[in-house]
């Protein structure tokens, strides 16, 4: 990775600690972030250093995007709708985000020739339930009508998109889908499960399991997700490839929120909710979805470091606060 960095949705939950992790390694870096689920705290630290740059605007922004990107080496498009909530909640703009979005940061930095690295995520795989998903496994997906499934074919798209520019163009990029990465920062408000369950903990509220709770995740740390990242941009071999980012070890949600409840010692009911009432008619989940590594430990030799207890103690930690 050369000097100059921009994140897109660089305030936002991930793209924050990226940025504050390329600071301290001597990167000059500039974000820019519409703040619709990203927030200015995130970076307000980073805005102290001189090599930080921020910008509010949007990727649908050309005139501005264009300016950005032919300031840096390396665009990091982190920059999407994201959480279930959020997009069942607005089904258009998510559309509109994840497809013209990507199509200008792509179309620009190959414009210019700058490397991609662009962030996809565990959904494109839908309801392919397999013990240890593969980077080239069928995507199975349901009825128009769900709208996460939008969600999927959208960032599908940006991904086929992408390897276009590279197949086509030679423009470099690299493609990571993100499962479930975790911590300090990351809001409960878009439907994300560990701080829902947290702050629900915290609070001696119920603690709302959607569905039968029998569903399992796994669940990876921020500073992990942030040094695949890192690791795959500084990889030429990684170049035109696909990765899955995440953690092997799998819980249930119901287990899930047991354990959030004794680790926080909480007083809380552990209740179960009907997908409908949390989400819309017909809401489709998946039981299982277990990333596999072997592609990424094999590229750049990448592990995850922070096991779920440690994860969740650290996640509770930054909640009390």
């Amino acid at each position: 990775m050369k000097k100059k960095v921009l994140i897109t949705g660089g305030a936002g939950f991930i793209g924050s600690h990226l940025a504050d992790k390329l600071v301290r390694l001597g990167k000059e870096v500039f974000v820019i972030d519409n703040l619709s689920t990203g927030s200015l705290s995130n970076i307000e630290d980073l805005t102290k250093s001189k090599n930080f740059h921020y910008l509010i605007d949007d990727v649908l922004n050309k005139t501005i995007l264009e300016k950005l990107i032919k300031k840096v080496d390396t665009v990091i498009h982190l920059a999407a709708a994201v959480g279930v909530k959020y997009v069942i909640d607005n089904p258009l703009l998510s559309l509109e985000t994840n497809i013209i979005g990507t199509d200008n940061v792509l179309s620009i930095a190959n414009k210019h020739k700058k490397l991609v690295f662009l962030a996809s995520t565990s959904e494109i795989y839908g309801k392919n339930e397999k013990s240890s998903l593969k980077e080239d496994d069928d995507r199975i997906l349901g009825s128009t009508h769900i709208s996460r499934w939008g969600y999927s074919a959208s960032k599908a798209i940006d991904e086929f998109i992408a390897l276009g520019y590279f197949r086509e163009k030679k423009l470099p990029i690299i493609i990571g889908r993100f499962f479930n990465t975790v911590g300090p920062r990351q809001s409960e408000r878009y439907g994300m499960v560990i701080p829902r369950f947290v702050k629900q903990a915290l609070l001696n509220h119920p603690i709302t399991v959607y569905g039968s709770g029998k569903q399992t995740r796994c669940f990876n740390y921020i500073s992990d997700t942030v040094d695949a990242i890192i690791g795959l941009i500084n990889c030429p071999k990684a170049i035109g490839e696909t990765f899955n980012i995440g953690n092997t070890k799998e819980i249930s949600i119901k287990d899930l929120a047991k354990k959030i409840k004794s680790m926080a010692g909480s007083s809380s009911k552990i209740i179960c909710l009907p997908y409908e009432k949390a989400y819309e008619k017909g809401f489709e989940d998946m039981q299982r979805r277990v990333p596999g590594l072997a592609k990424i430990k094999r590229f750049i030799g990448y592990t995850p470091k922070v096991n779920l207890e440690q994860l969740l103690t650290k996640t509770i930690k930054s909640f009390e606060k």
